[in-house]
Protein backbone atom coordinates (compact mmCIF):
# COMPACT_ATOMS: atom_id res chain seq x y z
CA UNK A 1 0.00 0.00 0.00
CA UNK A 2 1.26 3.45 -0.89
CA UNK A 3 2.44 5.46 2.09
CA UNK A 4 1.35 8.98 2.94
CA UNK A 5 4.11 11.44 1.92
CA UNK A 6 5.97 13.02 4.84
CA UNK A 7 6.45 16.40 3.23
CA UNK A 8 7.71 18.23 0.17
CA UNK A 9 9.50 16.11 -2.44
CA UNK A 10 13.25 16.61 -2.77
CA UNK A 11 12.87 18.06 -6.29
CA UNK A 12 10.15 20.52 -5.28
CA UNK A 13 10.45 23.77 -7.22
CA UNK A 14 10.71 26.64 -4.74
CA UNK A 15 10.37 29.79 -6.78
CA UNK A 16 9.35 33.38 -7.20
CA UNK A 17 7.09 34.98 -9.78
CA UNK A 18 6.85 38.41 -11.41
CA UNK A 19 5.43 39.93 -14.59
CA UNK A 20 7.36 41.91 -17.18
CA UNK A 21 4.93 44.84 -17.14
CA UNK A 22 5.26 45.30 -13.38
CA UNK A 23 9.04 45.44 -13.07
CA UNK A 24 10.91 45.90 -16.35
CA UNK A 25 10.23 49.58 -16.99
CA UNK A 26 11.96 50.84 -20.17
CA UNK A 27 8.51 51.03 -21.75
CA UNK A 28 9.72 52.87 -24.86
CA UNK A 29 13.24 51.49 -25.34
CA UNK A 30 14.67 49.28 -28.07
CA UNK A 31 11.62 49.27 -30.29
CA UNK A 32 9.04 48.23 -27.71
CA UNK A 33 5.45 49.28 -28.42
CA UNK A 34 2.88 50.33 -25.85
CA UNK A 35 1.07 47.47 -24.13
CA UNK A 36 -2.17 47.45 -22.18
CA UNK A 37 -0.45 47.74 -18.80
CA UNK A 38 1.38 50.89 -19.94
CA UNK A 39 -1.86 52.85 -19.64
CA UNK A 40 -2.79 51.62 -16.13
CA UNK A 41 -3.00 54.78 -14.04
CA UNK A 42 -2.25 55.11 -10.32
CA UNK A 43 -5.13 57.05 -8.73
CA UNK A 44 -4.24 58.01 -5.18
CA UNK A 45 -7.58 59.68 -4.40
CA UNK A 46 -9.59 56.48 -4.79
CA UNK A 47 -10.44 54.55 -1.59
CA UNK A 48 -7.84 51.86 -1.02
CA UNK A 49 -10.24 48.99 -1.65
CA UNK A 50 -11.28 50.48 -5.02
CA UNK A 51 -7.83 51.06 -6.48
CA UNK A 52 -8.08 48.47 -9.20
CA UNK A 53 -8.01 48.31 -12.97
CA UNK A 54 -11.54 48.44 -14.30
CA UNK A 55 -13.14 48.74 -17.70
CA UNK A 56 -11.53 51.12 -20.20
CA UNK A 57 -13.10 53.32 -22.88
CA UNK A 58 -11.67 54.65 -26.13
CA UNK A 59 -11.65 58.15 -24.62
CA UNK A 60 -9.47 56.94 -21.75
CA UNK A 61 -7.02 55.39 -24.22
CA UNK A 62 -6.88 58.60 -26.25
CA UNK A 63 -6.10 60.62 -23.10
CA UNK A 64 -3.40 58.16 -22.05
CA UNK A 65 -1.75 58.46 -25.45
CA UNK A 66 -1.50 62.25 -25.22
CA UNK A 67 1.38 62.01 -22.76
CA UNK A 68 -0.31 64.18 -20.14
CA UNK A 69 0.56 64.42 -16.46
CA UNK A 70 -1.08 61.15 -15.39
CA UNK A 71 0.98 58.68 -13.39
CA UNK A 72 1.62 55.34 -15.12
CA UNK A 73 3.95 53.45 -12.73
CA UNK A 74 4.19 50.31 -14.87
CA UNK A 75 6.07 52.30 -17.47
CA UNK A 76 8.83 52.66 -14.87
CA UNK A 77 8.57 49.40 -12.93
CA UNK A 78 11.70 48.91 -10.83
CA UNK A 79 14.02 49.31 -13.86
CA UNK A 80 14.58 45.55 -14.01
CA UNK A 81 15.35 46.00 -17.71
CA UNK A 82 18.71 47.34 -16.57
CA UNK A 83 19.13 45.85 -13.08
CA UNK A 84 18.18 42.21 -13.76
CA UNK A 85 21.73 40.79 -13.26
CA UNK A 86 21.95 42.17 -9.72
CA UNK A 87 18.33 41.37 -8.89
CA UNK A 88 18.59 37.76 -10.09
CA UNK A 89 21.74 37.29 -8.00
CA UNK A 90 19.80 38.38 -4.91
CA UNK A 91 17.02 35.92 -5.73
CA UNK A 92 19.46 33.10 -6.37
CA UNK A 93 21.10 33.80 -3.01
CA UNK A 94 17.65 33.45 -1.46
CA UNK A 95 17.78 29.85 -2.65
CA UNK A 96 15.15 29.98 -5.38
CA UNK A 97 15.22 26.94 -7.63
CA UNK A 98 13.00 28.49 -10.27
CA UNK A 99 11.90 31.93 -11.45
CA UNK A 100 8.73 32.83 -13.30
CA UNK A 101 8.45 35.96 -15.42
CA UNK A 102 6.70 36.94 -18.64
CA UNK A 103 7.71 38.06 -22.09
CA UNK A 104 6.24 41.44 -22.91
CA UNK A 105 4.35 40.78 -26.15
CA UNK A 106 4.86 44.42 -27.20
CA UNK A 107 8.66 44.02 -27.01
CA UNK A 108 8.52 41.21 -29.58
CA UNK A 109 5.70 42.49 -31.83
CA UNK A 110 5.36 46.22 -30.98
CA UNK A 111 2.00 46.53 -32.74
CA UNK A 112 0.90 42.92 -32.50
CA UNK A 113 0.24 42.62 -36.24
CA UNK A 114 3.84 43.31 -37.36
CA UNK A 115 5.20 41.13 -40.15
CA UNK A 116 8.53 40.58 -38.41
CA UNK A 117 9.46 40.40 -34.70
CA UNK A 118 11.60 43.06 -33.06
CA UNK A 119 15.08 41.58 -32.82
CA UNK A 120 16.17 43.83 -29.98
CA UNK A 121 13.27 42.57 -27.89
CA UNK A 122 14.21 38.97 -28.62
CA UNK A 123 17.82 39.71 -27.69
CA UNK A 124 16.80 41.15 -24.33
CA UNK A 125 15.01 37.95 -23.36
CA UNK A 126 17.95 35.88 -24.62
CA UNK A 127 20.14 37.70 -22.12
CA UNK A 128 17.53 37.58 -19.34
CA UNK A 129 16.91 33.85 -19.68
CA UNK A 130 20.64 33.14 -19.87
CA UNK A 131 21.09 35.05 -16.62
CA UNK A 132 18.27 33.16 -14.88
CA UNK A 133 19.85 29.85 -15.88
CA UNK A 134 23.36 31.01 -14.96
CA UNK A 135 22.04 31.69 -11.45
CA UNK A 136 20.84 28.11 -11.12
CA UNK A 137 17.12 28.81 -11.53
CA UNK A 138 14.73 27.00 -13.87
CA UNK A 139 12.78 29.56 -15.93
CA UNK A 140 9.00 29.30 -16.14
CA UNK A 141 7.78 31.78 -18.73
CA UNK A 142 4.34 33.34 -19.24
CA UNK A 143 3.62 34.35 -22.82
CA UNK A 144 0.67 36.70 -22.14
CA UNK A 145 0.52 38.56 -18.82
CA UNK A 146 -1.44 41.81 -19.48
CA UNK A 147 1.06 42.87 -22.16
CA UNK A 148 -1.04 42.76 -25.33
CA UNK A 149 0.16 45.49 -27.74
CA UNK A 150 -2.20 48.45 -27.38
CA UNK A 151 -2.50 48.65 -31.16
CA UNK A 152 -4.55 45.43 -31.09
CA UNK A 153 -7.13 47.34 -29.04
CA UNK A 154 -7.14 50.58 -31.03
CA UNK A 155 -6.97 49.05 -34.53
CA UNK A 156 -9.00 45.93 -33.65
CA UNK A 157 -11.06 45.06 -30.56
CA UNK A 158 -8.53 43.05 -28.63
CA UNK A 159 -9.33 39.36 -28.24
CA UNK A 160 -12.90 40.00 -29.43
CA UNK A 161 -11.47 40.30 -32.95
CA UNK A 162 -10.83 36.86 -34.35
CA UNK A 163 -7.80 38.12 -36.29
CA UNK A 164 -5.92 38.28 -33.00
CA UNK A 165 -5.86 34.46 -32.85
CA UNK A 166 -3.41 34.33 -35.73
CA UNK A 167 -1.32 37.22 -34.40
CA UNK A 168 -1.00 35.54 -31.02
CA UNK A 169 -0.17 32.11 -32.43
CA UNK A 170 2.53 33.74 -34.55
CA UNK A 171 3.93 35.35 -31.40
CA UNK A 172 3.86 32.00 -29.53
CA UNK A 173 5.62 30.20 -32.38
CA UNK A 174 8.25 32.94 -32.48
CA UNK A 175 9.15 32.62 -28.81
CA UNK A 176 8.91 28.81 -28.79
CA UNK A 177 11.34 28.66 -31.72
CA UNK A 178 13.70 31.25 -30.29
CA UNK A 179 13.95 29.90 -26.74
CA UNK A 180 13.30 26.17 -27.21
CA UNK A 181 16.75 25.26 -25.91
CA UNK A 182 16.37 27.43 -22.80
CA UNK A 183 12.77 27.23 -21.64
CA UNK A 184 11.00 24.00 -20.78
CA UNK A 185 8.02 25.30 -18.75
CA UNK A 186 5.53 27.70 -20.35
CA UNK A 187 2.23 29.24 -19.23
CA UNK A 188 0.44 30.62 -22.27
CA UNK A 189 -2.00 33.01 -20.56
CA UNK A 190 -1.88 34.36 -17.02
CA UNK A 191 -5.06 33.89 -14.94
CA UNK A 192 -7.26 33.28 -17.97
CA UNK A 193 -10.46 33.32 -15.88
CA UNK A 194 -10.08 37.02 -14.99
CA UNK A 195 -12.67 38.54 -17.31
CA UNK A 196 -14.39 40.64 -14.66
CA UNK A 197 -11.58 41.93 -12.48
CA UNK A 198 -8.66 42.90 -14.79
CA UNK A 199 -11.02 42.57 -17.75
CA UNK A 200 -9.46 45.17 -20.06
CA UNK A 201 -5.90 44.32 -19.05
CA UNK A 202 -6.57 40.71 -19.94
CA UNK A 203 -8.75 40.90 -23.05
CA UNK A 204 -8.03 44.34 -24.49
CA UNK A 205 -11.72 44.99 -25.24
CA UNK A 206 -12.66 48.65 -24.73
CA UNK A 207 -16.17 48.61 -23.27
CA UNK A 208 -17.61 51.15 -25.75
CA UNK A 209 -16.48 49.22 -28.86
CA UNK A 210 -18.97 46.37 -28.44
CA UNK A 211 -22.75 46.29 -28.00
CA UNK A 212 -22.95 43.54 -25.38
CA UNK A 213 -19.82 43.63 -23.20
CA UNK A 214 -20.71 40.49 -21.22
CA UNK A 215 -21.12 38.38 -24.37
CA UNK A 216 -18.07 40.03 -25.92
CA UNK A 217 -15.88 38.93 -23.00
CA UNK A 218 -16.85 35.28 -23.41
CA UNK A 219 -16.39 35.50 -27.18
CA UNK A 220 -12.99 37.08 -26.60
CA UNK A 221 -11.85 34.40 -24.17
CA UNK A 222 -13.13 31.73 -26.58
CA UNK A 223 -10.79 33.14 -29.23
CA UNK A 224 -8.02 33.19 -26.64
CA UNK A 225 -8.56 29.53 -25.71
CA UNK A 226 -8.55 28.51 -29.37
CA UNK A 227 -5.24 30.36 -29.75
CA UNK A 228 -3.83 28.63 -26.66
CA UNK A 229 -4.81 25.23 -28.04
CA UNK A 230 -3.24 25.96 -31.44
CA UNK A 231 -0.03 27.12 -29.77
CA UNK A 232 -0.03 24.01 -27.56
CA UNK A 233 -0.40 21.79 -30.63
CA UNK A 234 2.58 23.50 -32.27
CA UNK A 235 4.76 23.14 -29.17
CA UNK A 236 3.87 19.48 -28.66
CA UNK A 237 4.55 18.59 -32.29
CA UNK A 238 7.80 20.50 -32.69
CA UNK A 239 9.24 20.43 -29.16
CA UNK A 240 8.06 17.27 -27.34
CA UNK A 241 10.04 18.09 -24.19
CA UNK A 242 8.22 21.39 -23.62
CA UNK A 243 5.70 21.46 -20.80
CA UNK A 244 2.72 23.70 -21.57
CA UNK A 245 0.60 24.92 -18.68
CA UNK A 246 -2.62 26.80 -18.19
CA UNK A 247 -3.36 29.09 -15.27
CA UNK A 248 -6.35 30.25 -13.25
CA UNK A 249 -6.78 32.87 -10.59
CA UNK A 250 -7.81 30.61 -7.71
CA UNK A 251 -10.68 30.89 -5.22
CA UNK A 252 -12.52 29.04 -3.89
CA UNK A 253 -15.76 30.83 -3.18
CA UNK A 254 -17.69 29.38 -0.26
CA UNK A 255 -21.45 29.25 0.12
CA UNK A 256 -22.60 32.16 2.28
CA UNK A 257 -24.80 29.82 4.37
CA UNK A 258 -25.72 26.15 4.46
CA UNK A 259 -28.98 26.90 2.64
CA UNK A 260 -29.19 24.69 -0.48
CA UNK A 261 -29.85 27.81 -2.58
CA UNK A 262 -26.56 29.37 -1.46
CA UNK A 263 -24.66 26.11 -1.90
CA UNK A 264 -25.99 25.82 -5.44
CA UNK A 265 -25.09 29.44 -6.18
CA UNK A 266 -21.52 28.89 -4.98
CA UNK A 267 -21.30 25.72 -7.07
CA UNK A 268 -22.46 27.52 -10.22
CA UNK A 269 -20.13 30.45 -9.53
CA UNK A 270 -17.12 28.17 -9.07
CA UNK A 271 -17.97 26.16 -12.16
CA UNK A 272 -17.67 29.28 -14.28
CA UNK A 273 -14.31 30.09 -12.67
CA UNK A 274 -13.02 26.57 -13.39
CA UNK A 275 -14.61 26.51 -16.87
CA UNK A 276 -11.44 27.74 -18.59
CA UNK A 277 -9.35 24.95 -17.07
CA UNK A 278 -12.05 22.43 -17.96
CA UNK A 279 -11.70 23.47 -21.59
CA UNK A 280 -7.90 23.73 -21.74
CA UNK A 281 -7.22 20.54 -19.76
CA UNK A 282 -10.14 18.37 -20.91
CA UNK A 283 -10.47 19.65 -24.46
CA UNK A 284 -14.13 20.60 -24.73
CA UNK A 285 -16.80 22.95 -23.38
CA UNK A 286 -18.68 21.40 -20.42
CA UNK A 287 -22.47 21.22 -20.37
CA UNK A 288 -22.83 23.58 -17.40
CA UNK A 289 -21.18 26.34 -19.47
CA UNK A 290 -23.82 26.11 -22.20
CA UNK A 291 -26.52 26.27 -19.51
CA UNK A 292 -24.85 29.37 -18.08
CA UNK A 293 -24.71 31.04 -21.49
CA UNK A 294 -28.40 30.29 -22.03
CA UNK A 295 -29.46 31.54 -18.59
CA UNK A 296 -27.50 34.78 -18.94
CA UNK A 297 -28.34 35.34 -22.62
CA UNK A 298 -24.70 35.19 -23.67
CA UNK A 299 -24.21 34.89 -27.40
CA UNK A 300 -21.18 32.87 -28.46
CA UNK A 301 -19.99 31.90 -31.94
CA UNK A 302 -17.90 28.85 -32.74
CA UNK A 303 -16.27 28.69 -36.16
CA UNK A 304 -15.32 25.61 -38.14
CA UNK A 305 -12.36 23.87 -36.57
CA UNK A 306 -12.63 25.45 -33.12
CA UNK A 307 -13.82 22.28 -31.40
CA UNK A 308 -11.06 20.26 -33.03
CA UNK A 309 -8.44 22.84 -32.03
CA UNK A 310 -9.53 22.72 -28.40
CA UNK A 311 -8.64 19.02 -28.18
CA UNK A 312 -4.97 20.02 -27.88
CA UNK A 313 -4.74 20.29 -24.12
CA UNK A 314 -2.15 21.56 -21.63
CA UNK A 315 0.29 19.39 -19.69
CA UNK A 316 0.00 20.95 -16.25
CA UNK A 317 -2.34 23.06 -14.17
CA UNK A 318 -1.27 26.21 -12.35
CA UNK A 319 -3.06 28.83 -10.34
CA UNK A 320 -2.59 31.92 -8.21
CA UNK A 321 -3.93 32.02 -4.68
CA UNK A 322 -4.48 35.16 -2.66
CA UNK A 323 -7.88 35.08 -0.98
CA UNK A 324 -11.32 33.47 -0.84
CA UNK A 325 -14.79 34.99 -0.98
CA UNK A 326 -18.37 33.88 -0.37
CA UNK A 327 -21.32 33.59 -2.72
CA UNK A 328 -25.04 33.64 -2.01
CA UNK A 329 -28.13 33.13 -4.13
CA UNK A 330 -28.62 36.91 -4.12
CA UNK A 331 -25.03 37.78 -5.09
CA UNK A 332 -25.06 35.19 -7.86
CA UNK A 333 -28.28 36.60 -9.29
CA UNK A 334 -26.71 40.09 -9.26
CA UNK A 335 -24.23 39.04 -11.94
CA UNK A 336 -22.44 35.90 -10.73
CA UNK A 337 -20.79 37.93 -7.96
CA UNK A 338 -18.95 36.93 -4.81
CA UNK A 339 -17.94 39.09 -1.87
CA UNK A 340 -15.59 39.28 1.09
CA UNK A 341 -15.93 36.83 3.97
CA UNK A 342 -15.77 39.08 7.03
CA UNK A 343 -15.19 36.07 9.29
CA UNK A 344 -11.60 36.11 8.04
CA UNK A 345 -8.80 38.64 8.66
CA UNK A 346 -7.68 40.70 5.68
CA UNK A 347 -4.81 42.89 4.53
CA UNK A 348 -5.34 46.69 4.13
CA UNK A 349 -6.75 46.16 0.63
CA UNK A 350 -9.49 43.86 1.90
CA UNK A 351 -7.96 40.62 0.61
CA UNK A 352 -8.95 37.91 3.08
CA UNK A 353 -6.30 35.63 4.57
CA UNK A 354 -7.37 31.99 4.36
CA UNK A 355 -4.56 29.39 4.42
CA UNK A 356 -6.95 26.43 4.77
CA UNK A 357 -8.67 27.62 1.59
CA UNK A 358 -5.45 26.82 -0.24
CA UNK A 359 -5.53 23.19 0.92
CA UNK A 360 -9.19 22.95 -0.08
CA UNK A 361 -8.46 24.33 -3.53
CA UNK A 362 -5.43 22.09 -4.10
CA UNK A 363 -7.56 19.05 -3.33
CA UNK A 364 -10.42 20.27 -5.53
CA UNK A 365 -8.18 20.94 -8.49
CA UNK A 366 -6.26 17.69 -8.23
CA UNK A 367 -9.46 15.69 -7.86
CA UNK A 368 -10.84 17.49 -10.91
CA UNK A 369 -7.87 17.29 -13.30
CA UNK A 370 -5.35 14.68 -12.05
CA UNK A 371 -2.58 16.81 -13.55
CA UNK A 372 0.65 18.10 -11.97
CA UNK A 373 -0.03 21.37 -10.11
CA UNK A 374 2.09 24.47 -9.61
CA UNK A 375 1.07 27.35 -7.36
CA UNK A 376 2.40 30.08 -9.61
CA UNK A 377 1.48 33.04 -7.41
CA UNK A 378 0.92 33.39 -3.68
CA UNK A 379 1.66 36.23 -1.30
CA UNK A 380 0.24 39.17 0.59
CA UNK A 381 0.49 42.90 -0.01
CA UNK A 382 1.30 45.17 2.92
CA UNK A 383 2.79 48.56 3.61
CA UNK A 384 6.40 48.07 4.70
CA UNK A 385 8.25 50.55 6.92
CA UNK A 386 12.02 51.03 6.80
CA UNK A 387 13.40 51.35 10.34
CA UNK A 388 17.09 52.18 10.59
CA UNK A 389 17.73 50.48 7.27
CA UNK A 390 15.76 47.35 8.21
CA UNK A 391 12.30 46.01 7.33
CA UNK A 392 10.66 43.87 10.00
CA UNK A 393 7.84 42.12 8.11
CA UNK A 394 6.71 39.46 10.58
CA UNK A 395 3.18 39.71 9.11
CA UNK A 396 4.50 38.41 5.79
CA UNK A 397 6.34 35.55 7.49
CA UNK A 398 3.17 34.60 9.37
CA UNK A 399 1.16 34.59 6.14
CA UNK A 400 3.67 32.49 4.21
CA UNK A 401 4.22 30.04 7.06
CA UNK A 402 0.51 29.31 7.34
CA UNK A 403 0.14 28.77 3.59
CA UNK A 404 3.22 26.55 3.29
CA UNK A 405 1.90 24.43 6.18
CA UNK A 406 -1.34 23.88 4.26
CA UNK A 407 0.58 23.03 1.07
CA UNK A 408 2.37 20.32 3.02
CA UNK A 409 -0.98 18.97 4.26
CA UNK A 410 -2.28 18.88 0.68
CA UNK A 411 0.75 16.87 -0.42
CA UNK A 412 -0.06 14.41 2.39
CA UNK A 413 -3.61 14.30 0.99
CA UNK A 414 -2.12 12.96 -2.24
CA UNK A 415 -2.04 16.16 -4.31
CA UNK A 416 0.71 16.14 -6.96
CA UNK A 417 2.04 19.60 -6.12
CA UNK A 418 5.30 20.23 -7.99
CA UNK A 419 6.17 23.85 -7.23
CA UNK A 420 5.44 27.04 -5.34
CA UNK A 421 6.14 30.56 -6.63
CA UNK A 422 5.95 33.38 -4.11
CA UNK A 423 4.51 36.41 -5.82
CA UNK A 424 6.77 39.41 -6.20
CA UNK A 425 9.86 38.07 -4.36
CA UNK A 426 11.31 41.49 -5.06
CA UNK A 427 9.00 44.51 -4.69
CA UNK A 428 7.26 45.45 -7.94
CA UNK A 429 4.38 47.71 -9.02
CA UNK A 430 1.05 46.24 -7.92
CA UNK A 431 -0.98 44.74 -10.75
CA UNK A 432 -4.43 45.71 -9.53
CA UNK A 433 -3.81 49.10 -7.93
CA UNK A 434 -0.63 50.28 -9.71
CA UNK A 435 0.96 51.10 -6.35
CA UNK A 436 4.58 50.59 -5.45
CA UNK A 437 3.61 50.91 -1.80
CA UNK A 438 1.61 47.68 -1.87
CA UNK A 439 4.57 45.38 -1.35
CA UNK A 440 4.92 41.61 -1.54
CA UNK A 441 8.65 41.04 -1.71
CA UNK A 442 11.43 39.57 0.38
CA UNK A 443 13.54 42.37 -1.09
CA UNK A 444 12.57 46.01 -0.58
CA UNK A 445 12.99 48.40 -3.53
CA UNK A 446 13.33 52.08 -2.62
CA UNK A 447 10.78 53.65 -4.95
CA UNK A 448 7.44 55.25 -4.08
CA UNK A 449 4.20 55.41 -6.07
CA UNK A 450 5.56 58.31 -8.14
CA UNK A 451 8.94 56.83 -8.99
CA UNK A 452 10.80 58.81 -6.35
CA UNK A 453 13.59 57.09 -4.46
CA UNK A 454 17.07 55.66 -4.83
CA UNK A 455 16.08 52.26 -6.23
CA UNK A 456 18.25 50.64 -3.55
CA UNK A 457 17.50 46.99 -2.81
CA UNK A 458 17.28 45.90 0.86
CA UNK A 459 16.63 42.46 2.32
CA UNK A 460 13.61 42.23 4.64
CA UNK A 461 13.37 39.89 7.64
CA UNK A 462 11.30 37.58 5.45
CA UNK A 463 14.32 37.09 3.14
CA UNK A 464 16.33 35.29 5.83
CA UNK A 465 13.26 33.33 6.92
CA UNK A 466 12.40 32.16 3.37
CA UNK A 467 16.03 31.25 2.70
CA UNK A 468 15.90 28.95 5.75
CA UNK A 469 12.60 27.44 4.61
CA UNK A 470 13.93 26.61 1.15
CA UNK A 471 17.22 25.23 2.50
CA UNK A 472 15.28 22.89 4.80
CA UNK A 473 12.98 21.68 2.03
CA UNK A 474 9.99 23.33 3.68
CA UNK A 475 10.57 21.69 7.07
CA UNK A 476 11.94 24.60 9.12
CA UNK A 477 9.07 27.09 9.35
CA UNK A 478 9.89 28.62 12.74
Amino acid sequence: MKKVPKGFPSDFMWGGAVAANQLEGAFDLDGKGLCLADINEFQKDLPIEKRSNGEITRAYIEEALKGNDKNFPKRRGIDFYHTYPEDLKLLADLGLKTFRTSINWARIFPNGDDKQPNEKGLEFYDKLFDEIIKNGMEPMITISHYEMPLHLTTAYKGWYSREVIDYFVKYCKTVFDRYAGKIKYWIIVNQINLIGHESFNHLGVAEDTVEDLYSAKYQAVHHEMVACARATKYAHEKYPDMQIGMMLCGGPEYAATCKPEDVLAALKHNQMEYFYADVLLRGYYPGYAFRFFQDWNIKLTFEAGDEEDLKHTADFFSFSYYYTQICSKESYEMGNKAYRNKQLPANPWGWSIDPIGLRILLNEFYDRYQKPIYITENGVGYYDEVENGEIHDSYRIDYLRAHIEQMKEAIKDGVDLRGYYAWGPIDIVSCSSCEMSKRYGFIYVDYDDYGNGTGKRMKKDSYAWMKKVIASGGEDLV
